[in-house]
């Protein structure tokens, strides 16, 4: 069968360039580069690493940065999950918190940039009424050296992605009988949550959290945008080194990507040291019997949060829609004083190139993706067996381990081979980031679709392989498309590996759009952020279209 071919495919979609691109990196950052002269193995670009002036400081704010989003997304969901699931507020704010995961990263950090600058959208609001400002303030809220303003924009994109990983591994777990249990014993809403249901839920999400922290931690896109600049985190670096024309930088920037990814390890060991911290800290509260009832300004400041998050992206995303077509707007108007399309028509002749770039790499590596994907799925359903869990670390493999610690390796490999810069190389490029997500989003609704109809065909005398394409396959239009939907809208984000591999001969929409942000022509990076933003929403409208469309003739059938 020709399901056969998808674990093997997979394996090596997603397992061998990691691996490949990793022993390409490993070699240089030890001086092997045979290509460029360095045929002995040697210390000195680890030296020459370390003597960066700021290096260190660079490390600690990818550490720092990575461990912060994470904890704070985390703490938000867990407040917010554990006071409000089950109640109306819970199923409004689930509704205006999962669109966002559709935004790319560095659209929703231009968002917020607009949104918290001294110039922003929210300095507006107040002044000069409440803060007697004629002219922004000089203050460095964006590129703050702490990097304050990095962790706002991660928790923004992570607090959303956890929540729906979260609501996944909730319909797993008895919440209600839980609950009832505990609070029959007198425990409040949200003690009774994180001492019974808690474990259960993060043992199914571990795995996830621990992609947030490798992503934060290595983030360049968001951390150019928003991150501080002296110095810069390490991936920025890293980026800068890899476009320096002096060939020997490679050297260095493979040591710095085993920095990046020492950094990484760093911060997963401390979360993994906070994790035995938070389960001890929980074991000897329940010990001690406290039931802590009074939950009430917790389970506020959780609703609170998460909600910030939510209405703080959107009108991050309005800031940029306004500003694409906004014409003079002076501070401290809180509106432009006109509207014009001028910036649109000038960027229009510049647009179509990274266009065609964008939708050729993100639709073939989404559409490869999902065939594999289904492969792989088809043969899980054709032995009976679940995937085990070494395979589902095997696909969360490209999101845990840092991009830079093995794209750096994957681009020079390409470059011998004499494929880099080429569509074909993007696409595979992209397919390793896309192939996760596309499996991870389609695999529950895989296995909780009814066999049974499957036994009606069989038993109608219907084979297997008609059974797939004219049962199961249209009845899981649907998921199939929402999946290919949130692979596509992974494509259209991915800035490091268009970098790389595409040379900055291909070129596509993020990367326009992240190298427009040292220009600080807010016009011309709102009409880049917003073609950004509009290409995922279009793929998710036709995820939604197309179904309603095929099967509106069965609306009778709904139960």
């Amino acid at each position: 069968m020709l399901s056969r071919l998808g674990p093997p495919l997979a394996v090596l979609l997603l397992a061998g360039p990691i691996l490949a691109g990793f022993a390409g990196t490993l070699l240089p950052a030890f001086g092997y580069l045979p290509a460029l002269g360095g045929d002995t193995f040697t210390l000195d670009p680890f030296r020459a690493l370390f003597a960066v002036p700021g290096i260190g400081r660079s490390a600690l704010a990818s550490f720092w940065t990575g461990l912060a989003s994470a904890a704070i997304s985390l703490a938000l969901v867990l407040v917010f999950v554990a006071a409000w699931a089950g109640t109306p507020a819970f199923s409004r704010i689930q509704h205006l918190v999962s669109p966002l995961l559709a935004v790319p990263h560095a659209a929703a950090a231009f968002g917020l940039a607009f949104l918290i600058a001294p110039s922003g959208l929210i300095t507006r609001l107040i002044s000069p009424e409440l803060t007697g400002w004629t002219r922004p303030p000089d203050l460095l809220v964006v590129n703050d050296p702490m990097g304050i303003s990095l962790i706002a924009g991660l928790v923004a994109k992570e607090t959303p992605f956890l929540l729906l990983v979260t609501l996944a591994a909730l319909q797993q777990v008895p919440l209600t009988p839980a609950r009832m249990v505990a609070a029959s014993l007198g425990y409040g809403r949200m003690a009774g949550f994180v001492f019974t249901v808690w474990p259960l839920i993060y043992r199914q999400i571990r795995l996830a959290v621990f992609a947030v922290i490798a992503f934060a931690s290595s983030v360049v896109d968001v951390a150019m945008i928003l991150g501080p600049t002296t110095p810069p985190t390490v991936a920025v670096r890293l980026v800068h080194w890899m476009n320096d024309p002096d060939l020997a930088a490679r050297y260095l920037a493979s040591a710095g990507a085993l920095l990046q990814l020492g950094v990484t390890a760093a911060a997963l060991v401390a979360w993994i040291a906070l994790e035995r911290m938070a389960a001890a800290i929980r074991v000897a509260l329940t010990e001690r019997g406290r039931r802590m009832t009074r939950d009430r300004i917790p389970a506020m400041v959780g609703l609170g949060g998460v909600a910030t998050v939510g209405l703080a992206t959107f009108a991050g995303l309005a800031a940029l829609c306004v500003w694409s077509i906004a014409g003079l707007w002076q501070f401290p108007d809180l509106l432009p004083r006109s509207f014009r399309l001028d910036t649109w028509q000038r960027a229009l002749p510049r647009i179509a190139a990274p266009l065609a770039v964008s939708l050729v790499v993100a639709l073939g590596s989404t559409l490869v993706g999902l065939v594999v994907a289904v492969l792989c799925l088809r043969r899980e359903t054709a032995v009976h067996r679940p995937m085990p869990r070494q395979a589902l670390a095997l696909v969360y493999l490209p999101l845990i381990v840092p991009q830079a610690a093995f794209l750096f390796g994957l681009q020079l490999l390409f470059l011998l081979a004499g494929a880099n810069a080429s569509l074909s190389s993007l696409i595979l490029a992209h397919l390793v980031f896309v192939m996760p997500y596309l499996f991870l989003s389609l695999s529950d609704p895989w296995r909780a679709f009814d066999r049974r109809y499957e036994h009606v065909a069989a038993g109608l005398g219907r084979s297997p392989s008609a059974t797939f394409w004219r049962i199961r396959l249209p009845m899981m239009a649907r998921p199939i498309l929402v999946a290919a939907a949130i692979g596509f809208a992974v494509s259209i984000g991915l800035y490091l590996p268009t970098v790389l591999v595409g040379a900055g001969r291909l070129t596509t929409v993020t990367t326009e759009a992240v190298a427009l942000a040292s220009g600080g022509n807010r016009r011309v990076i709102g009409v880049w952020a917003v073609l950004q933003l509009a290409l995922p929403l279009a793929g998710f409208a036709i995820a939604t279209l197309v179904p309603a469309v095929l099967f509106a003739r069965f609306r009778g059938m709904r139960v």
